[in-house]
């Protein structure tokens, strides 16, 4: 009697589970609000000049706060993957991409380096200063060349003056403007930016490595009102400092102070043309120095033409409303 076969059914193809193909698919159909918001957040980094300053100086003071525009992608990525939204995180690779692009080469590490000739620190010592005393305590301990102070009463002046006597020998103010240098200054000047008193000053610092002209100016400040951003009185003031800048004969230029300004802000362009900023050429991050407290915009600056910067940095807080920035610099 002949054997039977025994029929051996195929093995069936494994099918995917239609929960987990929807669920994949959801992926990408989820989170659009997500990414249109990723999207939208990096207009202002990619279109910022084309905002006007005809209302309010809205233009400005995008410009001036604009590297916090970024803050919108940490954000919205906790909310892509709350959401598990691949299209969402693919959308955050615009804004992510055009902040690195704008902003990316403050973080790099290892700019600069090597020996200096001239250490600089400027710093806003506040009007409203509680304790001048300890500042300048403060301030010592940074081991400046050449110091510029900016915002100094006639009273606290006294107190600088004494407290700074021993380590600087060299000493040239005017009104609330004031500069410390260890080493000579050979001439001096007031400044004229538009003001009824001196908010600005040259000096020639003569160094082992040869001349330098250091400006030191406090430049007009901003107001936030009623009708927006003002700051028709400090772009005057850009713009008159920068004339005298550009006429400047010495070949090394060191350019410090309040400029109640970043970098970013498009007014300062006047002032900052054919300037190189030290915390940009030779330091680590933004470099934030006002409010104190919290900073969240640099509006201190060390600016230069015709020296190498080596290395810059931000000091701690003082007492004053704003931080102390300082620069090493090659000649």
């Amino acid at each position: 009697m002949p054997d039977r076969q025994t029929a051996v059914a195929s093995p069936k193809p494994p099918t995917r589970s239609p929960v987990r193909r929807r669920r994949k698919g959801s992926m990408w159909r989820r989170g659009w609000l997500i990414a249109f918001l990723a999207v939208l957040s990096a207009l202002p980094l990619l279109f910022h000049r084309w905002v006007p300053n005809s209302i309010g100086n809205l233009g400005s003071l995008l410009d001036t706060f604009l590297p916090w525009v970024g803050l919108a992608v940490p954000i919205l990525a906790v909310a892509a993957l709350v959401r598990r939204s691949a299209t969402a995180g693919v959308a955050l690779l615009l804004p992510t991409i055009v902040w690195g692009l704008m902003f990316g080469n403050l973080l790099i590490p290892g700019k600069g380096g090597g020996a200096y000739d001239l250490r600089v620190l400027s710093h806003n010592v506040d009007a409203a200063n509680p304790d001048p005393q300890k500042t300048a305590q403060d301030l010592l301990q940074a081991d400046a060349d050449v110091m510029a102070l900016e915002e100094i009463t006639a009273a606290d002046m006294k107190i600088y003056k004494a407290a700074f006597a021993e380590e600087y020998p060299y000493e040239v103010s005017r009104d609330t403007v004031a500069l410390w240098s260890k080493f000579p200054v050979e001439e001096s000047k007031s400044v004229d930016v538009g003001f009824k008193w001196t908010r600005a000053l040259r000096a020639e610092v003569s160094t082992p490595e040869g001349k330098v002209a250091v400006y030191v100016a406090h430049l007009a400040s901003v107001r936030v009102g009623a009708s927006g951003f003002t700051s028709d009185q400090r772009n005057d003031t850009i713009k008159a400092l920068g004339r005298q800048i550009a006429d400047e004969k010495l070949a090394g230029v060191v350019v410090m102070g309040d400029f109640n300004g970043t970098a970013t802000d498009r007014s300062l362009a006047p002032l900052t043309a054919g300037l190189r900023s030290a915390q940009g050429a030779a330091g680590y991050g933004f470099g934030f120095t006002w409010p104190a407290k919290f900073p969240m915009a640099r509006i201190d600056h060390i600016m230069v033409r015709g020296v190498t910067p080596t290395k810059a940095w931000v000091m701690g807080d003082t007492g004053s409303d704003h931080r102390p920035v300082i620069a090493e610099l090659r000649i």
